[in-house]
């Protein structure tokens, strides 16, 4: 990010305060933007477009920026290389939407994009702020415990989920070629690893968090994938490319990041035992996330909360959206892969979206 002179950030200070202090009151942020990756030699233009919250959006902590190259723009990179041609990544983001904001007013609101004649690919994800608020407030009570804010957050995700599938199904334009959600992984693993302040009602006992919200967050994964399946789309399993090594930790012949990936098919129980049970000693923090026995990277912010990224920023947020194109960062990967796939988060959700590209936009 370019480094403003002390005078002008001064100058901007009142200015931003005034708005962040919208913003907050508002608990959420628009940040739109569409990227368009240009390819050498080349006239043929497609676009990829991106519903969702602040990850998708490439959310920083700024207000006014955002990452360039957020899973999504990650995406655009690889088809450009695959179709030989130009991908325009439009990101229709709200950073700190619940699942129904993002389906009402982007998904609803915004369908014109995902109907333009030269969409080829339609994602989305959601739910991440439904889990972060119901923990929140999980975290804030006292005396005895009110489990039904884990349970409304995911009746919620499951109900949008769903609806988002059947709108994009019936609004997408008919040459779209991929439809895929990305799923939730789990930002303040150890973090969460801590006793709740107010007590269970059956035991009386203070509860571990980490315990408790695992396998509600493993609930909402299992029904994105699961209505993916049923209604045609493909599922990016972030959880397990987060939360698992990259390489075989427990020595049962599969390395840890493969075996934690919902299986098509499956029960919402098996799963959910294979994930909180099962495989349960393979889970990692995603700060450490272990490419091999010597080797790891921190795939979340210094917020805890959103993916780490490369490649800079690009206006996003209270002074409006960029609209830029620029050339590839790589232009050709060996065995379908860029050299930092699996150094960052975006990089990794981005490369996950990607192994489901359709070889021709035909």
């Amino acid at each position: 990010m370019t480094r403003r002179s002390g005078k002008t950030a001064r100058t901007l200070l009142p200015v931003l305060a005034m708005l962040a202090v919208g913003a907050a009151s508002a608990s959420t942020l628009n940040q739109n933007v569409s990227w368009t990756i240009d390819r050498s030699g080349t006239t043929a233009k497609y676009r990829l477009v991106a519903y969702g919250d602040s990850i998708y959006a490439g959310y920083n902590g700024s207000t006014t920026s955002a990452a360039k190259y957020s899973a999504p723009t990650v995406d655009a990179e690889y088809l450009a290389a695959l179709w030989n041609a130009d991908i325009e990544s439009v990101r229709r983001t709200k950073s700190g939407a619940i699942a129904s904001d993002v389906y009402n007013n982007k998904i609803v609101a915004e369908r014109s994009y995902m109907q333009a004649t030269s969409t080829r690919v339609v994602t989305f994800e959601m739910c991440g702020n439904d889990g972060l608020q119901a923990r929140s407030s999980f975290k804030g009570q006292s005396g005895t415990c009110n489990f039904g804010v884990l349970d409304t957050a995911l009746a919620n995700c499951k109900t949008y989920v769903a609806r988002s599938m059947d709108y994009i199904n019936a609004n997408a334009y008919s040459g779209v070629k991929l439809k895929v959600i990305a799923n939730l992984y789990y930002p303040g693993y150890n973090a969460d690893n801590v006793l709740s302040s107010c007590t269970d009602p059956s035991t009386g006992a203070r509860v571990n968090m980490r315990d408790k919200f695992l396998p509600v967050l493993a609930k909402m994964n299992y029904w994105m994938c699961e209505y993916a399946r049923q209604k045609g789309f493909k599922c990016v399993d972030n959880f397990a490319d987060y939360m698992g090594a990259d390489y075989d930790t427990n020595g049962d012949g599969q390395v840890d990041s493969a075996a934690l990936r919902y299986v098509a098919g499956e029960s919402e129980s098996a799963y959910v035992t294979r994930i909180t049970s099962t495989l349960r000693s393979t889970l990692r923090d995603a700060n450490t996330h272990f490419v091999s026995s010597s080797s790891s990277f921190d795939y979340m912010q210094s917020d805890d909360v959103h993916p780490t990224y490369q490649g800079g920023t690009v206006s996003a947020g209270l002074f409006g959206g960029t609209t830029g194109t620029g050339a590839a960062r790589y232009t050709s990967f060996i065995n379908g892969r860029n050299p930092i796939w699996n150094q960052y988060g975006h990089e990794r959700m981005g490369h996950g979206l990607s192994v489901f590209s359709p070889v021709s936009p035909f």
